[in-house]
Formats: C-alpha cells, sequence, structure tokens
C-alpha cells in the first residue's frame, strides 16, 4: 500500500479504540456480576449454616430432654421406693432403665461424699468436681453436665447428665448421673454436614468443650472461650487464629447451658466463586488479547473473504456451464433419439422380411449394431444431461460398491493396492441402482487411471449428517443426512486449469485411445439425478480425493424385480399412441400390429385427451411421448388420472429433463421406457401393463 493510499490514522486508532472501551465495559459488568455472586453465595450458605445449626441444637435438645426424663422417672421411682438399692437387683433395674434412656449408656446413684449407692454396671462415675453448674448449688429440678471423661475399654469420651436425688425419708440426698457418649452430642452432624471443611463443637457455658468434629485442640483456655461465646451473636464471618477466615452459625441451649457452634471454612465455600473468578480474569485476559488479534487481523479476513467470494463465483459459474451443457447435451440426444428411433424401428422390421442368412440380413444386422452403439452413447449424454428415462427405486448402496469392488479387485494393475472402508451397512438411496454402479465404477477407474505406476487405490462409505450448507468444490451442499461415498487416489493431482473442465463431456486429458471423456461427466449427471452434490479435493503431485454427497433415504427396500417371462402377443388390444412427431406415430403403430394390438395414433396430446376424456374405457392402455408442445406426457398423464385413475400408460421419452422417473411417478405413469424403442422391450413392457 502505498503513502498516498494509507488510511488516515483515526481510521487505524478507532478499531483499537472500540474494542479497548467494549473491554472495559465487559470487565466492569464481569466485576460487579462476580460481587453480586459472592455476595448470593454468602447468604445462601449463611442460610444454609444457621438451618443445620439450628436443627442440630434442637436434636440435641430433644435428645437431652429424653435422658433428662428418664432420670425423673427414675427418681420418682427412687421416692416411692420401688427401685432396689442393693444386690444384683439394683444394677439389673439401673441397666434395663439406662437401655430405655436415650443417648444414656450407664447410670450412678451417688451420695454427696461421692460414694456409689448403685450403677447399672461396674463403670467409674466422674468426679462431682467435674460438673457446671456444680452440684451443691443445683436447684432441685435443675440439671448439671460434667467435662468430658474417659472410660476405660471405651474409645470414645462420655459427658454425665446430672439430677438431684431426694430418696425415701430417711436415706439422705445424692444425685442420679447419667453417662452419654460426647459423640452422641453431635447428633446427625456427620450425615448432614455440607462440606468436609464443616466444623461442629458443643460447648458448656463457662467454655469447656463436651464434644466437636474436624476439630483440633483448643486455642484458648475456657475462660476466654466462656467470654468469647457470650458476646458473639448467633451468626457470624470470623477470623481464627490460624489465619483462617470461618463463617460460624451460633445457638444457646440455655435450659442446660449449651452452645452448640457449626462452622465452614470461607476459603473452601467460596471455592467455586473463585473459580469463576478466575475463570473470568482468564476470560477478560483471553477476549483482550482476542480482540486485539481481531483488530490486528482485520484486513486479512477482509482479504480472506474477498477471495472466498470470488470462490463462491466459481463455483457458482462451474455449477452453471455444467447445467447449461447438460440441457444443450439433452436437447441434442433427444433429437437424436428420435432419428434412432426410425432407424432401430425400421430396420428391427426390415430384419423380420430380409431372408435368413441373406446379405441383406447381415447387412441389416450392422445396422442395428451401429444404432444400438448410438443408443447406448445417447444414454450416457443423457446421463450427464439427467434427462433419461431411469427406473427410481429403493436400494442399498454398499452391495453396489461392494460388487463394484469385487469387479475391479480382479483386474488390478500391478502395483495398485485396493483398501475399502465400508461403514454404511443397511444404508439406502432412492434411483436407479445401475446409475450408482456406474458411477462408482467410473470413479474407480479414474483413479486408477490417475496411478499408472501403482498406488493406493481408497474407497471410503460413510454415514455424513450435514447440519448447516457447505460449499463443495462444484456443487452446493443443502443440509440433510447423506452417504458420503470417497475415491482416493495417490496419482499426479489435478491441476487447476484440468478443474474447471473436469465434469464437461467428452473432456479428457488423455488421448482418444485412453477415454472419451464422458465418465466423470457421467458421474456428474448421476449426482445430480440423485439430488447430491460433489467436491473433488487435489494438490499437484498429492494425488486426488472425489467424495459423492447422495440423499439416504428412509423408505423400505424396493420389491426384487421378477425374471421376465416369455412375451405373450396382443390379442387385439386397442392402444392410443400419441407423439408429435408422425414418423415416430407410424413406426410405433406399425411394431404394434405386428405385434398383435389394434393401435390408434394421435399427433395431438390436447386431442388425445380430449378423445380419452369422452371415451375413457375404449382403449386398453396408452403410449406417450414426454417432450411435445404445449401438453407434456406426464402432464397428460396427470390429467387423465381425474377420470380414468386404472388406465396403463407408457411413457417413453428420449429426454425428458431432470428427476424424470420420479416426475413420472407422481404423476400416475405407469411404465417409462427410453427411446428409440425395441420392439422386445416394448412387447415386454405392454405384456406387464395388460396381464
Amino acid at each position: 500500500m502505498t503513502p498516498d493510499t494509507a488510511p488516515p490514522p483515526s481510521r487505524i486508532w478507532r478499531p483499537w479504540l472500540i474494542a479497548l472501551a467494549l473491554w472495559l465495559l465487559l470487565a466492569a459488568s464481569a466485576s460487579v456480576a462476580l460481587w453480586h455472586l459472592r455476595r448470593d453465595a454468602l447468604d445462601s450458605q449463611a442460610r444454609e449454616l444457621n438451618l443445620l445449626s439450628l436443627a442440630l441444637t434442637d436434636e440435641l435438645d430433644r435428645g437431652l430432654r429424653g435422658a433428662e426424663e428418664g432420670l425423673r422417672a427414675l427418681r420418682t421411682e427412687l421416692q416411692q421406693g420401688r427401685l432396689p438399692l442393693t444386690g444384683s437387683d439394683s444394677t439389673l433395674s439401673l441397666h434395663t432403665r439406662a437401655e430405655l434412656m436415650p443417648l444414656v449408656r450407664t447410670l450412678w446413684l451417688v451420695d454427696r461424699s461421692g460414694k456409689v449407692l448403685a450403677a447399672s454396671d461396674d463403670t467409674p462415675p466422674p468426679p462431682l468436681a467435674a460438673f457446671s453448674p456444680a452440684l451443691d448449688m443445683l436447684a432441685a429440678d435443675a440439671t448439671s453436665l460434667s467435662r468430658p471423661f474417659a472410660v476405660a475399654d471405651h474409645p470414645d469420651t462420655q459427658v454425665a447428665l446430672a439430677l438431684p436425688m431426694a430418696r425415701a425419708p430417711g436415706t439422705g440426698d445424692g444425685w442420679i448421673l447419667a453417662a452419654i457418649p460426647a459423640s452422641a452430642l453431635l447428633g446427625a452432624f456427620s450425615a448432614a454436614r455440607p462440606a468436609a471443611d464443616a466444623r461442629m463443637a458443643v460447648l458448656r457455658a463457662d467454655g469447656v468443650r463436651l464434644a466437636g468434629a474436624n476439630l483440633g485442640p483448643p486455642a484458648r483456655d475456657e475462660a476466654s472461650v466462656a467470654q468469647h461465646l457470650a458476646s458473639r451473636p448467633s451468626l457470624a464471618l470470623r477470623s481464627f487464629r490460624d489465619g483462617s477466615e470461618h463463617l460460624v452459625g451460633l445457638h444457646s441451649m440455655p435450659r442446660y447451658g449449651l452452645r452448640v457452634l457449626v462452622s465452614r471454612d470461607l476459603a473452601a465455600m467460596l471455592a467455586a466463586w473463585r473459580g469463576a473468578a478466575e475463570g473470568a480474569g482468564i476470560a477478560l485476559a483471553l477476549l483482550l488479547a482476542i480482540g486485539a488479534a481481531a483488530v490486528h487481523f482485520v484486513q486479512r479476513a477482509e482479504r480472506r473473504r474477498s477471495e472466498a467470494q470470488r470462490a463462491l463465483q466459481a463455483q457458482l459459474t462451474r455449477a452453471s456451464k455444467l447445467e447449461s451443457l447438460g440441457t444443450l447435451a439433452g436437447g441434442v440426444a433427444h433429437d437424436f433419439n428420435n432419428v434412432l428411433a426410425g432407424i432401430v424401428g425400421f430396420g428391427e422390421m426390415a430384419q423380420d422380411a430380409a431372408p435368413a442368412g441373406s446379405a441383406q440380413a447381415r447387412h441389416l444386422d450392422k445396422v442395428l449394431q451401429a444404432a444400438l452403439r448410438g443408443k447406448a452413447l445417447v444414454e450416457r449424454i443423457l446421463a450427464f444431461s439427467r434427462g433419461g428415462a431411469r427406473s427410481s427405486t429403493v436400494f442399498e448402496l454398499e452391495p453396489v460398491v461392494e460388487e463394484v469392488l469385487t469387479l475391479l479387485a480382479a483386474s488390478l494393475r500391478p502395483g495398485v493396492v485396493l483398501e475399502r472402508a465400508l461403514e454404511a451397512p443397511a444404508a439406502r438411496l432412492r434411483g436407479d441402482p445401475t446409475q450408482a454402479f456406474e458411477a462408482v465404477m467410473n470413479l474407480c477407474t479414474n483413479a486408477m487411471q490417475a496411478m499408472p505406476g501403482g498406488g493406493m487405490l481408497s474407497v471410503q462409505l460413510q454415514r455424513d449428517a450435514v447440519t448447516a450448507p457447505r460449499v463443495l468444490s462444484h456443487s452446493a451442499l443443502a443440509a440433510g443426512d447423506y452417504l458420503a461415498l470417497s475415491v482416493t487416489d495417490q496419482g499426479e493431482g489435478i491441476r487447476a486449469e484440468v478443474m474447471e473442465h473436469l465434469f464437461e463431456p467428452f473432456f479428457t486429458t488423455r488421448g482418444a485411445q485412453s477415454g472419451t471423456g464422458l465418465g466423470l461427466a457421467v458421474v456428474h449427471g448421476v449426482v445430480a439425478e440423485f439430488g447430491g452434490a460433489i467436491d473433488v479435493q487435489s494438490q499437484p503431485g498429492q494425488g486426488a480425493r472425489f467424495t459423492l454427497y447422495l440423499p439416504e433415504c428412509t423408505e423400505t427396500l424396493g420389491a426384487v424385480e421378477p425374471v421376465p417371462k416369455a412375451t405373450a402377443p396382443g390379442a387385439g388390444q386397442r392402444l392410443l399412441v400419441v407423439d408429435d412427431e408422425p414418423e415416430l406415430v407410424g413406426l410405433v403403430l406399425e411394431m404394434l400390429r405386428g405385434l398383435g394390438y389394434a393401435p390408434e395414433g394421435c399427433i395431438d396430446p390436447a386431442a388425445a385427451l380430449q378423445a380419452l376424456r369422452e371415451h375413457p374405457h375404449h382403449f386398453a392402455a396408452v403410449i406417450t411421448d414426454e417432450v411435445m408442445p404445449e401438453l407434456s406426457g406426464t402432464r397428460l398423464t396427470q390429467a387423465l388420472r381425474a377420470f380414468a385413475p386404472d388406465l396403463p400408460v407408457l411413457l417413453v421419452s428420449g429426454y425428458g429433463g431432470a428427476s424424470l422417473a420420479q416426475r413420472a411417478a407422481a404423476a400416475g405413469v405407469s411404465r417409462v421406457l427410453a427411446k428409440p424403442l425395441q420392439r422386445a422391450d416394448l412387447a415386454r413392457a405392454l405384456a406387464d401393463l395388460l396381464r
């Protein structure tokens, strides 16, 4: 770019400034969103922690109340003298009552000196000084809890619940003690804790920890803990001495002088939020880099867009040229078919009249052979132009490809290795299986000819679900389900100038002795007839890859055609022959009379339709050409189906345009035959229709 054409500085910097402003806006929005997300996460965790602390407090309160009620019932029994205090009966009675009380493991009856009057087992009780409030200061209906104490042969510590005891008059006072496992004070915390970092502690009012989960040794003395607990709200964010921050839920149990504390590590709680924040930071950094790269490469992207537009235009031009060539070839083939029809038809009748073994018979044989060669050539041209009178049925493609590969394997050149990867079992197409066979054979033959010195010939078949339209090398591919058939060779590749003319009829890079130039043209016509597309990928010196995309069919398989039987002659049935060529009408009439029918001819399709409308049961069948002025054969058939739905119609065509078989079937045509007509084919078709 010269200085005269260089863009002004404002135009250069404008994209950068716009990108930076957008990035700053996104960064600000992300920061606000992350702040709200953190606040919502903390609020949600706080509610969850508060509910958990409240539920655990309620569970512990109910458990202690149940144990207290058991102790009160035991005190009532003592006052009424129904509980023995000596001997094995007292031990058994206390043991039975201990098993009935919630949380309680052992029961003791002790006097004011600490002497055990009776016990449910031989476990020693905790010292009386371990209780708070002090037992001597305890009201008659109040309870007291001891410090945790260890018991021999038990791995966990225990806590004792004390209730004043007033026995029968004259027996003195004391206390009923109940040993409760310290772990039982934690309730369902181990099952209900929200995460591995969650902690729980049950503390007395004087700061003594009775039970804890996921906690280390106390970091403060008990008096400091008691003072600290008395001044704290029920839910707060607190910093611990190890430097970590925790969200703490705290609930009191005034009846027993307990505090239940549940906490979670703030860092663990906000791990997901921190990950989101880090992801947002990385995303913003990547976005900044991407924005810079986008601005930096915008000119290159614009250049590539222009190149893509040119490539698309070239593809459209190529497709339009092939379409035009197909239309031209079809029109020429139609006229040539009409000429061949007269040669073949009258030649067959002349052959019947010639003496067997005579020179005339031999000459007529040569004429018919030349005419049939011309017919085969026209069929190949029609295959390119999509105008042949082909059958349309549902068939599986993989067996067709297998048949081609089996034939190729028997005739491979030295040094050529055949590789196959057929991965579409039971995949079906709608169309003519003979056309599919010919297309695959032509592609494989072309690939072998591209490797005169040998190489790998690879054939692949697989399903391909196309979710968005694609632009291929020689056609456009709509979205849908396709069977992708790829044929790859290791030849010298295809030059760009050859790629432009690759599918044109009679175009070949080989000499006249090596090919006719119709092979790939036929492939193009077959793919178009199936409603598919072709993609060719090649680089000079790196081989070529031809991929056919054929629409997959979900219909059931077509019925297998029966083996043709001997053709029965006509029985004088009336037949209507419709064609705009008088010579061809005369030819077909003479052929039909020779086959035993009573034909009538008409060169005006509109007049023929009117005659059929007036006398719908006068004719046993209708034989009509497709390409006629004003009214085509398919339109004629469609019109007569309104008043003669069961009348057999035989459509004869030299060129009927794209997808003739599908259009004919949709119009109600019974059978389609290709021009030029041979008498045997005509006789067999009529016999089948009139059977």
